[in-house]
């Protein structure tokens, strides 16, 4: 069995990550795990965007991105998230490498649909190699930004990203950490989430904005290898689960 764990971390969260966040790494590293980090920053790309007089747009939870939303996303994520929170790592005795700060590209895409999100991927392949060699060293950090064959990047929304990435590594179990402690319907946490109750809830509109392709993204993974996927807000408390067993319910 793999022995990677893939942690995808909301903008929102990378602010408020607490010491039980950073312990639960060190046991996993203790305990042999391999640990990659994607990082969001939804709310930073968002506050830049109104600065700079910079449409915000999202369709299904998916960031319209133009090339000038693009260039802020980028500043964003690589001069501002991913910084700090590589620094919160380090600050805590761990290891850390800052995957897109080596200029080689973590993982490739095709444009999503350009007409309607502009400069947006679907995540097709990854540089496991590299993944593998910097997990190899200590925890990577990367942000959700994909190479197209050209060359170019596009903006992926990192839940999607994340999902993508712990299946093409074959990760044991990929961990959505967010501002909420897990799905929320009626103001009470849902522990387990089948996909026929999922859907059932996208119907009836409970869910929906940035929690629908978190929701997606994670039966994806489940659908493709990935044992057990959670959506919580700490790492050490069970949110809501999601496993293969669920997939048929």
């Amino acid at each position: 069995m793999s022995q990677i764990i893939v942690i995808k971390v909301g903008g929102n969260a990378t602010n408020h990550l607490t010491n039980g966040f950073f312990e639960q790494l060190h046991a996993w590293r203790k305990a042999g795990k391999q640990i990659l980090i994607v990082h969001g920053g939804g709310p930073q790309i968002s506050e830049w965007s109104n600065q700079l007089d910079l449409p915000v747009n999202k369709i299904n939870g998916i960031r319209v991105t133009s090339q000038q939303t693009l260039k802020v996303t980028q500043a964003v994520l690589l001069g501002l998230v991913q910084p700090a929170l590589c620094s919160q790592l380090s600050a805590h005795g761990l290891s850390v490498i800052g995957m897109n700060a080596t200029g080689q590209a973590v993982a490739f895409a095709d444009y999503l649909d350009q007409a309607v999100y502009g400069e947006v991927g679907s995540v097709t392949a990854i540089n496991e190699a590299y993944i593998k060699h910097a997990l190899s060293a200590g925890i990577g950090v990367c942000a959700p930004l994909a190479a197209t064959h050209e060359g170019n990047y596009l903006n992926v929304n990192g839940d999607v990203a994340a999902a993508a990435i712990a299946r093409l590594l074959g990760a044991e179990k990929l961990y959505l950490v967010t501002d909420v402690p897990g799905v929320m319907v009626n103001s009470q946490v849902i522990d387990q989430l089948s996909l026929q109750k999922a859907n059932q809830l996208f119907e009836d509109e409970v869910i929906k904005s940035g929690m629908k392709p978190k929701i997606k993204a994670a039966f994806d993974a489940l659908k493709h290898g990935v044992k057990e996927v959670e959506i919580t807000n700490q790492l050490q408390h069970p949110g809501t689960n999601l496993s293969v067993d669920q997939l048929a319910v």
